[in-house]
């Protein structure tokens, strides 16, 4: 049993055809065979965990796919030297293949920051010019959070100088920080009902995090090509998350995916079920609001096919 620091735990493995190994876990397993599960696909230095404020309250009426990118958390690389090539297109082709081993005819994709480009490069392989991989089962919608359809220059995450020698906790704790702040806005790090919540963050990012892992990541999320192939982007819903607040990746840039998929709908401002009270939010969206909020904007979202009127936050 992989257990992770708030106590959710990563009780399956999946082998890769490579060797490396997915580990993952289905929450809410019970509500398997219906309805449509949901797939969270984390943003670069992510783990599973990192969902579990969303996960938890969404697997309670659907089943929730968490897992752990390739050579991060609990997942391995394919050998013991740790060279494997980490891409946008590799990490959509080790996705694809977890899913299909749970043998899922249907899903609901949520992609978050470099999750969210290897969510587009999902529903975009069948059309790959040189390696099409036709998928084996149906997206029915798409969720794209605090995300981007082109490269931007997406900060290094705890770009404090690095001492030299092995780190002390405080030392980790003190490089991270930076980052995690990053991903919130200054006037949720400095309210006082919030500390908690932000230590936690801290204390989750020192572990079972490796630099070299991350480096890949932030390589391959500032790199990737997609050309004119969202041409090909199936017309399935979806919904755009993305927060006037997000130091990480600029509104503009989720404002510039309704270019590349004309029928997208950003997320409604509003008092109603499946919208939300304020569009100011940082990078990590879900730590905002009340968790049901999100949780009615998903399942909104879903039972409404997508039907959202744009709006602007």
């Amino acid at each position: 049993m992989l257990t992770l620091l708030d106590g959710v735990s990563l009780n399956r493995r999946h082998v890769l055809p490579d060797g490396a190994q997915l580990a993952y876990e289905v929450l809410g397993s019970v509500h398997l065979g219906h309805p449509t599960p949901i797939v969270l696909v984390g943003g670069a230095s992510s783990v599973a965990g990192d969902w579990e404020r969303l996960s938890t309250v969404v697997s309670q009426s659907r089943p929730v796919l968490v897992y752990d990118h390739r050579g991060i958390g609990n997942s391995t690389y394919s050998t013991s030297q740790k060279t494997d090539i980490i891409t946008i297109e590799t990490m959509a082709r080790d996705l694809i293949d977890l899913i299909k081993s749970l043998e899922w005819t249907e899903v609901i994709l949520c992609g978050f920051s470099m999750g969210g480009v290897i969510t587009q490069q999902l529903l975009l392989l069948p059309f790959h010019p040189s390696h099409p991989m036709p998928l084996p089962f149906r997206v029915t919608h798409v969720l794209l959070t605090g995300t981007m359809a082109t490269p931007i220059e997406v900060p290094a995450l705890g770009t404090k100088s690095r001492p030299e020698g092995k780190l002390t906790d405080q030392q980790k704790y003190d490089i991270v920080r930076e980052g995690v702040e990053m991903s919130f806005d200054p006037e949720w790090v400095e309210a006082l009902e919030n500390k908690e919540r932000l230590a936690w963050w801290i204390k989750r990012m020192v572990v079972n995090r490796p630099a070299r892992t991350i480096v890949r990541q932030h390589q391959a999320v500032t790199s990737f090509y997609f050309g004119d192939l969202h041409k090909y982007f199936p017309s399935i819903p979806v919904l755009i998350i993305h927060g006037t607040a997000d130091e990480i990746v600029p509104l503009t840039a989720g404002q510039a995916i309704l270019k590349k998929i004309p029928w997208a709908r950003m997320v409604q401002i509003g008092d109603k079920p499946g919208q939300i009270p304020s569009g100011k939010f940082g990078h990590h969206w879900w730590e905002y609001f009340d968790v049901k909020v999100w949780e009615d904007v998903i399942e909104n979202f879903v039972s409404q096919g997508g039907k959202y009127v744009k709006a602007k936050l």
